[in-house]
């Protein structure tokens, strides 16, 4: 009885298998993935510009960073009102409800560095960050890039270990781009900033 040699199928299994491993298919390149995002965060870290000041903000309440003449600016149509259930520190809600499209805001002093949105814990592969300066400050500006745009954060260094959020949200459905809710939370930001460093 004659044997069949498994030495080519052996070979074609091996071949295969070193094809799948290629990092050309993208159904297996997670670690490449995963190096290179690394990098990219790491670089992005390097484009913060250097904080010019400390300024502090444990303990501040949020809602007395913004009066009125910056609430009319932001089209605010509410009283600012502590949020009942702050889920990562002391949150301000303002809301902007006159007239269409519908938005709010939530300003937020969170207990955390910068950093840890871009190589820390705090850090998700499905948020878009990008460095931004604000009011000289270092900041970025955190979003989901899929679906209808919904919000957009922008995170200032304000201190070592402490980070002033502005987060912009549509309540209108599809009111606004992604860039429009960007801007609208950097604006809130530079003001909750310039109210940091307004003499008390």
């Amino acid at each position: 009885m004659r044997t069949v040699s498994t030495k080519p199928l052996l070979a074609l299994v091996a071949v295969l298998g070193v094809a799948g491993c290629s990092s050309a298919d993208p159904g297996t390149a997670y670690p490449v993935q995963t190096a290179v995002s690394s990098a990219s965060q790491q670089a992005k870290a390097a484009q913060l510009p250097a904080r010019p000041a400390e300024l502090p903000i444990a303990g501040v309440d949020p809602c007395a960073l913004i009066g009125q003449a910056q609430l009319d600016e932001l089209k605010v149509t509410s009283v600012p009102r502590k949020a009942a259930d702050p889920q990562d520190g002391p949150t301000c809600v303002l809301d902007a409800n006159t007239t269409e499209p519908f938005h709010a805001f939530h300003l937020r002093v969170v207990d955390a560095d910068l950093q840890e949105w871009l190589t820390g814990a705090r850090r998700k592969n499905s948020m878009t960050t990008a460095p931004v300066s604000v009011e000289g400050y270092p900041a970025l500006t955190n979003y989901r890039a899929s679906g209808t745009p919904s919000d957009c954060e922008v995170l200032v260094g304000a201190a070592n270990g402490e980070t002033l959020a502005a987060q912009a949200f549509a309540i209108t459905s599809g009111g606004f781009s992604q860039p429009q809710l960007c801007e609208l939370a950097t604006q809130a930001a530079g003001l909750a900033v310039q109210g940091l460093k307004a003499p008390s």
